[in-house]
């Protein structure tokens, strides 16, 4: 999951360096942590959050596959 969520973000923001993901288990579940640099955060949320409801679906689609739950926080 990691590696898609980094696929993505580096795709959508201005300055792909500054992309960070972390990943945690935590209780059956998988956290995904999302940073990227104050002037991508926009981007990546989307207007209305639109952006990051997809993104979230795309990832939750996978997820289903290995019947996990994934949760990403973006920051």
């Amino acid at each position: 999951m990691k590696e898609l969520v980094e696929i993505i973000a580096r795709a959508l923001v201005e300055n792909p360096d500054e992309v960070v993901v972390t990943q945690t288990e935590k209780e059956g579940s998988t956290f995904i942590e999302l940073r990227v640099a104050p002037s991508d955060v926009g981007k990546v949320i989307g207007k209305q959050g639109r952006i990051a409801k997809a993104f979230r679906s795309v990832v939750k689609a996978a997820a289903s596959k290995e019947e996990k739950k994934v949760i990403i926080d973006i920051q």
